[in-house]
């Protein structure tokens, strides 16, 4: 392990947290150190982003000098910090674009990347540059080249990074999904974004043999953790679902937003086969759901004169096909309404019996092969069993 600080003096309430952390086994012994030379206060920007009902998008920026208290035990706690919304514009609607993310994600993640001393990490979407900075105090700070797609962002990272003595040999600005490949070839890629499509830069700019670990998900359910293992040139690349982590898309990526259905008559009307909230039961069925039903985004609405009686899943494939279901009275005769030429509540109906069907299977139980002509194919168990209909 390459030490390139002395051991920072940890306040009362990071210190807690590193405990909490290695007590329940998520800080391995191997990563403490780095934890201990890179404390997440000084990689926090001096504003952060708390949800706050009745506030302008629905939350609110908490100041570290006008609220000290309040700044650090966000920083402190084991949870997701927003650094910034709206990618950075006024007057958005509150939606969080970068993050300083979970501690308990973050050590989780760079577990599952089995480093070792000597190896050399691409790491995707710097962000505040807390991920950053552990990977160069763990690896040493040339190891280690990391890219963020926004000026802005990438360049108060640096000036935390540098401040704190852990600057990576390589901070790029530019589009991660491409990658970095004048460094390449890299041991492991470490992203702190979502993916629905892990780009075959990722995997040609990483040796045979190496890791990929990102965040991966549906419009449906954004919430598999993905340890990829890179195949020999020419060949397929297999991975596996480690675990359950929400993070924010890569920009390219985003899924469509859901939009509302259309105002004409529905194509089809009728009584919804199940409950609406089984297509939502927990993050297993809702992850298998997202997997057989693809290109799917879903919000959830009311009527504001009857709330309980009109509250509702609305479903947008972004292509023009809709769908919406009733929570209460869902077996009633308008209970259900569709549009376009996809039925996409029958879709959800026939997803959620298929995975009771396989045993209720957990996410961790599926897979992902990334075909050298650049096919996702989806798998339960193993490489010969699609989790994904036929086409």
């Amino acid at each position: 392990m390459t030490e390139l600080t002395e051991p920072t003096e940890l306040n009362d309430g990071y210190g807690r947290l590193l405990a909490d952390l290695t007590t329940s086994g998520a800080l391995a012994d191997d990563w403490r150190g780095a934890f201990e030379r890179a404390p997440r206060a000084a990689f926090v920007p001096e504003a952060v982003w708390v949800r706050e009902e009745g506030a302008p998008g629905g939350r609110r920026r908490v100041v570290r000098s006008a609220e000290p208290e309040r700044w650090r035990a966000l920083v402190d706690a084991d949870d997701v910090v927003v650094t910034q919304v709206d990618d950075g514009a006024d007057g958005g609607r509150g939606v969080a674009t970068s993050s300083t993310s979970q501690p308990t994600l973050v050590a989780s993640m760079l577990r599952h990347l089995d480093v070792t001393d000597g190896a050399r990490v691409l790491d995707i979407g710097t962000g505040t540059g807390w991920t950053s900075a552990l990977l160069a105090a763990r690896l040493g700070g040339e190891a280690v080249t990391t890219v963020e797609i926004d000026p802005r962002i990438s360049a108060r990272a640096a000036t935390r990074l540098a401040a704190a003595g852990l600057m990576p040999g390589r901070l790029v600005v530019g589009d991660g999904l491409a990658g970095r490949p004048e460094g390449a070839p890299y041991d492991h890629v470490h992203s702190t974004a979502a993916v629905r499509h892990v780009p075959r830069a990722w995997l040609d700019q990483t040796r045979p043999g190496g890791t990929i670990v990102t965040p991966w998900g549906t419009p449906y359910a954004n919430v598999g953790l993905l340890r990829l293992v890179t195949g020999r040139p020419g060949g397929p690349s297999y991975g596996r679902f480690v675990g359950n982590a929400g993070f924010m898309w890569m920009r390219a990526q985003r899924p469509h937003d859901a939009v509302l259905f259309p105002s004409t008559e529905p194509d089809v009307c009728g009584p919804s086969a199940i409950n609406p909230e089984l297509a939502l039961w927990n993050v297993d069925v809702a992850f298998t759901i997202g997997l057989r039903v693809p290109d799917t985004s879903y919000v959830h609405i009311h009527d504001t004169p009857d709330p309980s009686a009109t509250y509702r899943i609305v479903l947008s494939d972004g292509e023009g096909s809709w769908a919406s279901a009733r929570y209460e009275a869902w077996d009633a005769p308008d209970a259900v309404r569709q549009w376009g030429p996809r039925r996409l509540w029958d879709e959800i109906t026939m997803a959620r019996r298929w995975w009771e069907e396989q045993g209720c299977p957990e996410l961790t139980r599926f897979g992902l092969t990334l075909t050298p002509d650049d096919r996702q194919e989806l798998w339960l168990n193993t490489p010969d069993h699609p989790a994904t209909p036929e086409n």
